[in-house]
């Protein structure tokens, strides 16, 4: 219990990013066609119009394996304070996020470059506060 409460600011933060990247990834498998549709049309005038599904693919796996980590660090942060699996999983979290972010950008999205600072600055928070 003392471990619980003595890194439950991590534990949430970790929480968070494992509710955000999980769903997210589930949402790309459950609706991979559809998905992969809307993202054509929105990089149709980029670099990277061909490479949609592959990208996807990408940011799926890095989605996945943050959020897997996620769980793990509060797992492992509850039974003995250790921080390297949430540490891990914030720097998954942030890559993914700056890739996320470099694609709205280059598809001219502003408002969802914006949407994914939202995310950013609690994954840098775990960050810090993991490291």
């Amino acid at each position: 219990m003392n471990n619980l409460l003595n890194n439950i600011t991590e534990i949430i933060l970790l929480l968070f990013l494992a509710i955000t990247f999980l769903q997210s990834g589930y949402d790309k498998i459950s609706d991979w066609k559809g998905n992969i549709e809307w993202l054509k049309g929105h990089f149709s005038k980029t670099f990277m119009a061909n490479m949609v599904p592959l990208n996807v693919a990408i940011i799926l796996v890095l989605e996945t394996i943050a959020g897997l980590f996620a769980i793990i660090g509060c797992i492992t942060l509850v039974i003995d304070s250790n921080t390297s699996f949430g540490f891990y999983s914030a720097i998954l979290s942030a890559i993914t996020l700056l890739l996320l972010l470099f694609g709205q950008r280059v598809a001219k999205d502003y408002d969802g470059a914006r949407t994914i600072v939202i995310y950013l600055i609690p994954t840098l928070m775990a960050l810090y506060l993991l490291k």
